[in-house]
């Protein structure tokens, strides 16, 4: 008996990544400027509790808050769990507990990181205190982390705050990442390794007899699987499109450029791709194309036309 070599198990490493951008309301604006100046503020809602961090409107009967309070940078561990593999970005780069700590004079519990040298070093009820950043920008990091603090005995409550502070900050860009590795099927790993032939490869139902592109390994109007491979293209017919203004950090495109839904020849599914060789405002609907590849890129770098008269609209319309 031979024995047959396992196919490889295609892997890769993906980041998903964005800067977002938000303006603060009044209540947000102090709350973060106050942390600059090392300073916790709450809000105190109708009926006398304190909510830190604070929010603008009251949970429970939704009406808007704004009496701000100031509470005490020492608290109580409410609840832990320890991370004993810090990822990037997080508060510490050496293992620590992720904490709710309730400060002296809230109602409400913060969640931030503790540092202390192990899980045995942690318990719920225990004191700690914050331990501010060296630089603070007026953003939760300017609370560097929590730190074990040995007074057993809770600070004073809460006191009014007026909010107001010099240089009050307005707004945060707040980055948004996302680090995965994204491990393919059996119809996407053929797909795949299609394209580093310059192929194109989709799947038929065996029901409906549609041909998708890329394929997923099962039909998603029928919900039956599909494992009849079936050869594509190489040329299509631009769908439908968008002009692209706002250049995208880590891309090497000029802007402006057009990103359109492309129908290959023989799919019943558009696929997307950048169009170039034409200007951009010369792109429309009907347009027929055919792909670019680039030595050693694996998806095809971009489409351009063919010189073909336009499709007719019949003939791509339920694939818009």
């Amino acid at each position: 008996m031979t024995s047959v070599p396992s196919p490889e198990v295609l892997r890769a490493p993906l980041v998903v990544e964005f800067p977002f951008t938000r303006s603060l309301g009044p209540v947000q604006s102090a709350f973060l400027t106050g942390l600059r100046e090392r300073t916790v503020l709450g809000v105190r809602t109708g009926d006398g509790r304190t909510l830190v961090p604070p929010v603008e409107y009251d949970p429970v009967t939704a009406e808007e808050i704004r009496d701000l309070v100031e509470v005490a940078t020492t608290g109580t561990v409410t609840t832990w769990a320890w991370n004993h593999a810090p990822r990037r970005g997080q508060p510490l780069d050496t293992p620590f507990a992720w904490v709710l700590v309730r400060l002296d004079g809230a109602d409400t519990a913060l969640l931030h990181a503790l540092d202390v040298p192990g899980p045995d070093a942690v318990r719920t009820g225990m004191r700690v205190r914050v331990r501010w950043a060296a630089e603070r920008v007026g953003a939760i990091t300017d609370i560097a982390c929590f730190e074990a603090y040995d007074a057993e005995t809770a600070e004073p409550g809460s006191v009014p705050h007026t909010g107001v502070f010099d240089d009050p900050v307005t707004g945060i860009v707040a980055a948004a990442r996302l680090d995965y590795t994204y491990s393919p099927g059996r119809a996407q790993s053929a797909y795949i390794n299609a394209l580093s032939e310059r192929r194109t490869v989709g799947e038929r139902c065996p029901s409906c007899r549609k041909v998708y592109v890329p394929p997923r390994g099962a039909c998603p109007t029928c919900g039956v699987a599909t494992a009849e491979r079936v050869e594509v293209g190489p040329r299509g017919t631009v769908t439908t499109y968008c002009i692209v203004n706002i250049k995208a950090k880590n891309l090497d495109i000029e802007v402006p450029y057009v990103y359109a839904h492309i129908a290959l020849d023989g799919a019943d599914l558009a696929l997307h791709g950048r169009i170039a060789g034409i200007p951009y405002d010369e792109v429309r609907m009907g347009l027929r194309v055919e792909p670019v590849w680039t030595e050693g890129g694996r998806p095809p770098d971009h489409y351009r036309p063919t010189g073909e008269p336009d499709a007719d609209y019949d003939t791509y319309k339920e694939l818009v």
